[in-house]
């Protein structure tokens, strides 16, 4: 076994190139075997097997800056720098990352866990190493549908004319761009990628760059030959912006690969390297389906990804959603690259004409659906609230400006498990509210999804739908319409939640019942606008009050509930704000982060009886 020799990128560039293909085999069952086990990003990471190989053959990662985008498919290189044997604790509280982690290791560049930044955040380092007159490499891995996303362009155009010397690899899977076609495409990407061919341009370069007024006669020699060549040849748009395109190459030729990254490295400006690979490579249920072996849960690999993971919110949402739209003609679905994620296949199926899949670009996604209203069109915008982020300044100026009826359905909300701080969605609640207008509804049930998604799509104005990831914890009662719900009565204390950590509270209460403590639950539905009515009545019965909530504490409602409480003059003996604060929530399951942070049941009823017995 080769890979149990690897601790370092090191040990790879020591090895010979016949055993290369061999340590790449050994990559993929390693891949196959510990992901099946823990669960995680598999069809992305099978795909870039020969690559990270070449890229730590060619480039040192402990200097040079390797920056990922999508950083989902940075499991070989976590492998190959010193974390092999890390996987199995890998996206589980307290162990490895899913994706690229600086506090981690040294290897490890830059967070990477939304898609389209990694050539802004690349150059950015370039320009930092030629500012300070350091020396070292700058690449920047993009691919799995970044380039759907338009800060990927905006990071192209910027890096091409820079001129910096920087290296932008791009793994085009199938995913993000469409393939090169024809005869003469595929012989000039073999002619372009021979090694003499390399050879040849340093050395003709070198020459000119040593005779009086060589370097005039090389740029227009190179000038004729860009204009012939984009005359017969498809793939311009990237010499357009300014870079060096070289390719396309097979993405699972290490030797090509390496010879290729090598010249691109050595060219001291700005390239684009063209890479082609399978998603899913080696492993042939990856390969056949490689959105659904996309991110996977744990699995039999000598079986492969079941197709039916069971009654979940997200399949909740589009099952309803999709009945909803067989009676109103007006209702469509738009999704960014998230179609099966977010549980709209079904959806797009059976309404193919009124579904969109944007790609990558939720800003994008919002502006067209703001057109869509505006126009008599009711879109609803599935979106997971980590990626709803990059899309708050046109849900500002584009949908809430103009009252437009744009309905989110904000997939994902609040602490989301394995994923991490990059994908928690703890901000929404925050900024969301504060939004002029908007009205945010929060199902803790799946029976409350249906009637607030039937509600939202007659509702006027911006409406943003948040639940959770995962299944329901219990049922609860149908939607009425009110704002909010006491769903048990006490005189002790005040419990306010939203959304599924109402079950949190309803445990809390049994517990606190059994000590002699009476506690009165109040679920909200609606928390924008928000009406305190409801908890000022029942403080003002039991004098204090907890708030539950899988949010950051400033903008929360917990926050807005005590300013409302102290407006109105009431006073309470005991206010708990139980909430994330002010951090980012680590990785690990959805109660492990609940009682690490202090919001779960147990954590509650501990609090409650604290203020109560003191009180």
């Amino acid at each position: 076994m080769i890979l149990e020799h690897i601790s370092s990128p090191e040990d790879v560039k020591k090895l010979d190139r016949a055993q290369l293909p061999i340590l790449c085999q050994e990559l993929r069952q390693f891949l196959v075997d510990s992901v099946s086990r823990t669960g995680g990003h598999l069809a992305s990471n099978l795909g870039a097997v020969e690559l990270t190989v070449a890229i730590h053959r060619v480039f040192d990662t402990s200097r040079d800056r390797l920056v990922f985008d999508v950083g989902h498919q940075c499991y070989v290189h976590k492998a190959l720098t010193g974390r092999r044997e890390l996987f199995s604790t890998l996206r589980q509280f307290g162990g490895l990352g899913g994706f690229p982690r600086p506090d981690e290791s040294v290897h490890d560049a830059f967070v990477a866990g939304h898609a389209s930044n990694s050539v802004s955040v690349a150059l950015g380092m370039a320009r930092a190493r030629t500012l300070l007159g350091e020396d070292y490499a700058v690449a920047a891995l993009i691919g799995d549908g970044a380039l759907t996303g338009g800060l990927a362009y905006e990071g192209l155009n910027d890096a091409g004319d820079s001129g910096e010397p920087l290296v932008v690899i791009l793994n085009d899977n199938g995913m993000s761009i469409d393939p090169n076609v024809g005869g003469i495409s595929a012989h000039l990407s073999r002619l372009r990628l021979r090694p003499g061919y390399f050879a040849f341009k340093r050395g003709y370069r070198a020459l000119m760059s040593r005779l009086p007024g060589g370097m005039g006669l090389y740029r227009f020699n190179h000038r004729i030959k860009t204009g012939v060549k984009k005359a017969i040849y498809p793939c311009s748009l990237f010499e357009d912006m300014g870079f060096t395109y070289l390719g396309p190459v097979d993405g699972h030729n290490v030797e090509q690969l390496c010879s290729t990254l090598a010249w691109a490295r050595e060219m001291g400006c700005p390239v684009l390297v063209h890479v082609r690979t399978v998603k899913g490579k080696g492993y042939i249920p990856a390969e056949r389906k490689p959105e659904l072996c996309h991110g996977v849960s744990p699995f039999d690999p000598s079986v492969g990804i079941s197709e039916s993971p069971g009654q979940d919110f997200s399949a909740r949402f589009g099952h309803t959603l999709a009945a909803l739209a067989s009676e109103d003609p007006r209702i469509c679905a738009v999704t960014a690259a998230m179609g099966e994620g977010t549980g709209l296949s079904a959806f797009a199926h059976a309404f193919p004409d009124r579904f969109f899949d944007v790609g990558i670009a939720e800003g994008h996604a919002v502006s067209m659906a703001a057109g869509m209203a505006k126009q008599g069109m009711v879109p609803v915008f599935a979106v997971y609230s980590t990626f709803l982020q990059r899309s708050f300044d046109m849900l500002l100026h584009d949908v809430a400006l103009q009252k437009l009826h744009v309905v989110l359905a904000v997939d994902r909300a609040g602490l989301v498990g394995a994923d991490g701080p990059t994908h928690h969605g703890c901000q929404d609640v925050a900024y969301l509210s504060q939004i002029p207008g908007m009205t945010v509804l929060c199902p803790g049930s799946f029976v409350q999804l249906d009637d607030m998604l039937r509600g939202a799509i007659h509702m006027d104005g911006p409406v943003a739908l948040r639940y959770p990831r995962g299944k329901e914890e219990r049922p609860l009662s149908p939607w009425q319409r009110e704002r909010a719900a006491v769903l048990r009565e006490g005189t002790d204390i005040t419990l306010v939640s939203y959304g599924v950590l109402i079950n949190e509270l309803l445990d809390a209460a049994e517990t606190l019942s059994a000590k002699g403590i009476a506690a009165e639950v109040i679920q909200f539905f609606r928390i924008a606008p928000l009406d305190p009515r409801p908890v000022l009545d029942s403080v003002q019965k039991t004098g204090r009050l907890l708030v539950l909530e899988d949010c950051v504490e400033c903008g929360s409602v917990g926050q807005r509930l005590a300013a409302e409480l102290a407006q109105a003059g009431v006073v309470p003996r005991a206010l708990i704000l139980k909430n994330l604060k002010g951090h980012f929530a680590v990785q690990g399951t959805v109660p492990q982060l609940r009682r690490a942070e202090g919001i779960d049941a147990r954590a509650v009823a501990e609090a409650v009886c604290e203020v109560v017995c003191d009180g």
